[in-house]
């Protein structure tokens, strides 16, 4: 009996193809992954005014009712509500302000410092460049689990922390990217032009250099807003994140698992807003980077 396997080529355009319909069409922008990244956001800005109850509410004579499509459903909890009675959809929408606002904030400022110092390395080389490049693999060494549980026990608990330890993670990702196209843009004639005509060295960062990694850096912080929400909601699931009475959705996932046989609504819609928002970020990237980079569509 053989085996029958499809030519490479061939298996590639079929992957593509697959992927192309998901994020909807080849080439097209990817309005379904693009709208649940802009709920998520608006769940940020409008969280208060859109949630129909107080995420912090009790209400123990609705304690486990089911999601409304369920036997035993209420139209006045959608979702349904968890062992204390709160609304499984008003803590959903708050700890999507609390996932979009850590992820935002932690990627600005891993993306500044990363930038920065990448910019540093590549531009300069030699000594600076090597010492960059170990502080580099050096922190890529570390887990980031038993580095969020190291500060975790010196810091104070709550949205800043988190912040930090992601920044203290996810920086090396900016800097390691940022150096490399650094390495080829600094061979450039306008790198070289810039250089004989005397202008300063920020200069050459801020007018020359900045503008040409913005794409990069753009499609590079599309993808990671997906990852930065997953690695919060872990940190929250372990008890090392967002702290009670703040709502996330790492903590929801915590708190629900003890009752998963009885209610499963507890885990699985929590569960389900991250891997959506993670699934959306990487869809949009993939579009923006096709979008700025098109050769690589062909591969």
């Amino acid at each position: 009996m053989t085996e029958t396997t499809l030519p490479r080529p061939l298996l590639g355009r079929l992957l593509r193809g697959a992927a192309a319909r998901i994020r909807g069409g080849e080439g097209g922008f990817p309005w379904l992954a693009a709208s649940v990244l802009a709920t998520v956001l608006a769940c940020a800005l409008f969280g208060p005014w859109i949630a129909p109850h107080e995420a912090g509410a009790i209400s123990l004579a609705d304690a486990m009712t089911p999601p409304a499509w369920e036997e035993g459903g209420s139209s006045e909890f959608l979702l349904g509500t968890d062992n204390l009675g709160r609304d499984i959809l008003s803590r959903i929408i708050a700890g999507a302000r609390v996932s979009a606002v850590v992820a935002l904030y932690a990627i600005v400022i891993s993306g500044l410092i990363g930038a920065v110092l990448g910019m540093a390395a590549g531009y300069f080389g030699g000594v600076v460049d090597a010492l960059i490049s170990r502080l580099i693999d050096i922190q890529m060494s570390v887990p980031s689990i038993p580095l969020a549980m190291l500060f975790a026990a010196v810091l104070p608990p709550g949205e800043a922390m988190v912040i930090f330890i992601i920044v203290l993670s996810y920086w090396t990702w900016y800097a390691r990217i940022v150096r490399g196209e650094v390495l080829s843009l600094r061979e450039r004639d306008f790198i070289a032009l810039a250089k004989i005509a005397g202008v300063a060295t920020p200069i050459i960062f801020i007018r020359h250099l900045a503008p040409n990694l913005l794409n990069i850096l753009l499609v590079l912080a599309t993808l990671q807003f997906g990852s930065v929400i997953v690695f919060e909601a872990g940190l929250s699931f372990l008890g090392l994140g967002i702290q009670p009475p703040q709502v996330s959705w790492g903590g929801m996932l915590a708190d629900g698992r003890n009752f998963i046989e009885v209610a499963w609504w507890l885990i699985t819609i929590p569960g389900i807003a991250i891997m959506a928002a993670c699934l959306a970020s990487n869809l949009v990237g993939d579009w923006l980077r096709d979008t700025f980079d098109p050769v690589r569509r062909q591969i």
